[in-house]
């Protein structure tokens, strides 16, 4: 979800019931569409190889390889902010994310004004009670092996968001699949695509203090390693309308995005690396009808760090932006910025867990989320990201 960025609260504040974006992305500038990118692959002898179709797209906007991983992608000039789905790209650019990188990303701000509560069915529920949001004990692999952190770059720095690795139709046991918020990939109708994505399952393991991060090694932050995105794609929907301020776009803010092992995974997929993955419903059951719902993430605004996991269960209510767009849900929650994007689960229709939303956008002063209702576009999306790796 677009969180509130700790240098931007301050301002967001002064908007009278702002509500804030809890993902993990920077203000941008230009527009762009959902789309993928062709990142580098591991090739036979376990190296990293770059498909010859990414540095021809690359070569397209004037950009050298060479030069983009020593720093060239720092460039955000409109010319250089690859917008359109077709021009997505990530490079891998090995040891990127250090642990010093990792642990001082910053949460997006993104504030959305609490006026328009007219619901798609006229239906807006009573804000709900705030709920504290409980540390997972650690190791967090014991008891949320699918949740992870997203890291990405922006004009204004590096950002955090959470993600969940799950299930692809397409590929049984063997996914390479993450979950998160639009907004922690996408800048939406005034930006780009966001650069350097990468997905950290289980950041963190072991609940390290952020005295105990800044000495710790990168196999302590990224335990099950470093994955890629190779391939994005969010909703149309947000391309057009998001915003990091107002709330625009948040009933589609989602993404999928396909990951690669930074440094060779050995053959095995995220899914196996893990040991698990999350079913995704797309018809699940309006709010009054499910009992309770947990958001799972890494919230980055104080009083948060952004170093460790948190979670909150709640019985979900109704909230809606705009009247003719649909419903979203929404949950106590007291999770700030950096939580954006993180999964939330309840059961689904065989009595398991299945992912069922996202954190999307949360008041400037916390104590609540709100995530989108995944419906026809969420699937589209879905879709259309684990056909495009059918079989591989």
């Amino acid at each position: 979800m677009r969180t509130i960025r700790p240098l931007l609260a301050s301002t967001a504040l002064a908007a009278a019931l702002a509500l804030t974006a809890t993902g993990c992305g920077p203000e941008e500038d230009p527009s762009a569409a959902p789309g993928a990118s062709a990142a580098p692959v591991p090739g036979g002898d376990g190296k990293i190889t770059i498909p010859d179709d990414l540095k021809d797209r690359l070569k397209q906007h004037g950009i050298d390889l060479d030069k983009w991983r020593g720093g060239e992608w720092k460039n955000w000039d409109r010319d250089k902010w690859l917008r359109e789905a077709q021009d997505f790209v990530n490079p891998i650019i090995e040891d990127l994310w250090d642990p010093d990188r990792m642990r001082e990303a910053e949460e997006p701000d993104q504030p959305v004004e609490d006026g328009d509560i007219p619901d798609d069915a006229g239906v807006t529920d009573p804000t709900p009670a705030r709920v504290e949001a409980t540390a997972v004990k650690p190791a967090y692999h014991d008891g949320a092996p699918e949740a992870g952190k997203l890291l990405f770059d922006g004009p204004k720095g590096s950002m955090v968001c959470s993600a969940t690795v799950v299930q692809d139709p397409a590929n049984p046991g063997r996914s390479n699949l993450v979950w998160t918020a639009g907004h922690c990939v996408h800048a939406g109708k005034n930006g780009g695509w966001y650069r350097n994505i990468a997905f950290v399952p289980s950041y963190n393991d072991k609940g390290l203090s952020t005295a105990q991060l800044e000495k710790a090694s990168r196999e302590d932050v990224a335990p099950y390693g470093v994955w890629w995105g190779d391939w994005a794609q969010t909703s149309e929907q947000w391309i057009d309308q998001g915003a990091s301020t107002g709330g625009q776009g948040a009933p589609y803010d989602f993404a999928v995005v396909h990951v690669t092992p930074e440094k060779g995974g050995g053959g095995k997929s995220l899914e196996e690396t893990v040991g698990s993955a999350l079913p995704v419903e797309f018809d699940a059951p309006a709010a009054p009808r499910i009992a309770s719902m947990e958001a799972t993430g890494y919230p980055a605004a104080p009083p948060y760090d952004g170093q460790r996991m948190f979670q909150c269960a709640d019985k979900p209510g109704r909230l809606s932006l705009k009247a003719e767009q649909p419903t979203m849900y929404r949950i106590g929650c007291s999770m700030t910025g950096g939580s954006s994007g993180g999964g939330w689960v309840a059961a689904g229709k065989d009595g398991k867990p299945a992912l069922v939303s996202n954190t999307s956008i949360g008041p400037v002063q916390a104590g609540w989320l709100a995530g989108p209702r995944l419906g026809a576009e969420a699937k589209g999306v879905f879709t259309a990201v684990s056909e495009k790796f059918a079989g591989r």
